[in-house]
């Protein structure tokens, strides 16, 4: 790519407060007990050959299928991009099974009538989960097949009732320096920023996401909460959000501010922009060995015929 008045709602709003604190204790002790934490209160780094953790059930969304079969849950949790615990792939699932997830809230502000700050379970009550099969393409040429758990971010964003200002949406990530190497070593300026227009924002494929394959997210895949945009390059999908901001003004995200010669705002997924150290118009996908053959990347991710409207008019070349 050639980047050339607070209205709090508590989990006793949607379910009483006996029933989440119950299902709370309930999923910990039976589902996490095998997991053998080593320290209360952290996370487990999930990097096993099968499925583990808590259960997160959801029925399937076929409304946007995609052919591939969905990668390996080993593929899916060992090989990420999470530059809080380091820039190697392999990194994440070494560092992060000591984040801390409990407690967690994200906090929805600015240009909203309703703003508001939610723990973990009563953000998962806001909407019927569901499984979507999703592909995730990254900027180094590698592309991945993955089933997410969430809902559409439009439904916490109507909740919240952005008002005529609100022009961006503003995703800030969570910073535990004591338990990231990677912000001890300063790879980029924290917190982790990013956004989306309103508009892409508001679109059905943007998923609030908080599991993956029927599990909820390990900590290296972005636990307990993050963004998946699809059709665009896998830096835009921010992971272990705290903060979701509604402004009028483009924000400048972290790899913007990093590398403004490479990284854009839109970062839609496009073979004819390359980045200036490489091509995008192939991609390798993970797992499928060394010396499989490349495929051709496909615009928006394969995800043009739902969202090239958005972009009617643009030069995506200059506009990437």
């Amino acid at each position: 790519m050639r980047y050339t008045g607070d209205i709090g709602l508590l989990p006793s709003d949607i379910t009483p407060e006996s029933a989440w604190r119950s299902r709370r204790r309930f999923i910990q002790g039976v589902a996490l007990a095998p997991l053998a934490l080593g320290v209360s209160g952290f996370a487990q780094g999930a990097s096993g050959g099968s499925p583990a953790g808590p259960v997160l059930p959801a029925e399937r969304n076929a409304e946007w299928p995609v052919i591939d079969a969905a990668n390996s849950w080993q593929d899916i949790t060992t090989y990420n991009n999470f530059y809080e615990f380091g820039s190697g792939k392999g990194d994440p699932a070494d560092h992060a099974g000591h984040m801390r997830l409990d407690p967690w809230a994200v906090r929805i502000d600015g240009a909203v009538r309703h703003p508001m700050t939610l723990d973990i379970d009563a953000l998962r009550q806001l909407a019927p989960l569901e499984e979507r099969v999703y592909r995730l393409r990254c900027v180094e040429a590698w592309s991945m097949v993955v089933p997410w758990t969430g809902y559409a971010l439009s439904h916490l964003l109507e909740r919240v009732e952005p008002t005529e200002e609100a022009r961006y949406v503003v995703f800030t990530t969570a910073v535990q320096e004591d338990v990231m190497p990677g912000v001890k070593r300063r790879i980029l300026d924290w917190p982790y920023v990013e956004g989306l227009r309103i508009d892409e924002a508001m679109h059905p494929l943007t998923l609030l996401t908080f599991g993956v394959y029927g599990r909820e997210l390990p900590a290296q895949n972005g636990a307990p909460v993050r963004i998946v945009v699809p059709w665009k390059y896998g830096f835009k999908s921010g992971k272990s959000l705290v903060r979701i901001h509604l402004q009028a003004a483009r924000p400048v995200t972290s790899w913007m501010r990093a590398a403004p010669t490479e990284y854009g705002f839109f970062a839609n997924v496009n073979p004819d922009v390359p980045h200036p150290r490489w091509s995008q118009a192939t991609e390798r996908r993970i797992g499928s060995g060394l010396f499989a053959p490349r495929v051709r990347t496909q615009k928006f991710n394969g995800y043009e015929k739902y969202v090239a409207d958005l972009y009617q008019g643009m030069d995506l070349h200059r506009q990437f």
